[in-house]
């Protein structure tokens, strides 16, 4: 530590403080001043983490999509029932009641 002392106060302490300003005003500007930093670094993670949930719910759902459409393609009753409730189809002699909320 002595050393370190006598590096501020010896004959280059004007460089010495100096150099400690310029390093300490560089970390400082990493951390929080414009442009790319550290704290950008960190927004930007969380973004990314936030996207890539975003795209397993989107992968989930269009899983779920695709057996759907695959369960219509191939069976008559899931069929029929999904085209009486999203459309209001209707054998002919069939009573229809809709009801809107």
């Amino acid at each position: 530590m002595g050393r370190i002392k006598d590096i501020f106060k010896g004959e280059h302490r004007k460089f010495a403080w100096f150099v400690a300003g310029s390093t300490a005003l560089f970390l400082i500007l990493w951390l929080v001043g414009p442009g790319n930093t550290f704290i950008h670094w960190i927004k930007a993670g969380r973004e990314i983490a936030r996207q890539e949930k975003l795209m397993e719910d989107y992968e989930r759902q269009n899983a779920e999509m695709d057996r759907r459409i695959e369960l219509l393609k191939h069976d008559k009753d899931t069929l029929e029932k999904f085209a009486r409730e999203q459309f209001n189809f209707a054998e002919p002699g069939d009573d229809v009641y809709i009801i809107e909320e």
